[in-house]
């Protein structure tokens, strides 16, 4: 090659031919309308707001509010009702594109610990149980203040099971980020996830 001149090797383009995909292969007209198809889609018809995490957040919904939860069932402190608001207020942040404001959001969160209960589980030959399970069961109303219809009040509960041999002060922290953990996905999925 004299003079600079570079003949067809990779990345080259070569008149007449057809872009090819990374493979090599040639791209065809099929394979070009199945790619712009989504995009098309996207200009027209009614919208709906589909994050990649699955929420279906209503069209011009931007912020939300979560109050902090009472902590109304006897055996419940206020530092379980603050650590599962912590834990649906970071879940909420982390799966949608909405911003949290103080009061006054466009989807709003509140209700009550309503239950928090330890009963033995697993009973073994001698009449002991080798588990206890906490469970919380919380009371939930959703208000969505762009589409009524949405709003809804409901109960939802999860539990955990621990070793009898613990003492329920010593693993509770641990117990409640595991069972809010599990209680919020509940919610958002009833709230926001409409599959």
């Amino acid at each position: 090659m004299e003079g600079g001149a570079v003949q067809g090797g990779e990345g080259a383009r070569v008149p007449g031919r057809r872009t090819a995909n990374p493979a090599g292969r040639p791209i065809g007209r099929r394979t070009l309308s199945v790619m712009l198809l989504p995009l098309l889609l996207s200009q027209v018809g009614c919208k709906v707001n589909y994050s990649f995490t699955g929420a279906d957040i209503p069209a011009g919904a931007s912020t939300y509010d979560v109050a902090v939860f009472d902590a109304r069932a006897p055996l419940s402190t206020p530092r379980t009702a603050q650590v599962f608001t912590e834990t649906l207020r970071d879940l909420l942040q982390a799966q949608t594109p909405l911003k949290l404001v103080r009061e006054g959001g466009d989807l709003r969160y509140e209700g009550a610990i309503t239950g928090y209960d330890v009963q033995p589980v697993s009973i073994q030959a001698n009449e002991t149980a080798a588990l206890n399970r906490l469970t919380m069961t919380v009371s939930v109303t959703y208000t969505n203040t762009l589409d009524a219809t949405r709003t809804s009040t409901f109960t939802v509960s999860r539990f955990a099971d621990y070793d009898s041999a613990a003492d329920l002060v010593t693993v509770e922290e641990s117990l409640v980020r595991t069972i809010s953990d599990q209680l919020v996905q509940d919610i958002f999925d009833r709230t926001l996830g409409n599959w």
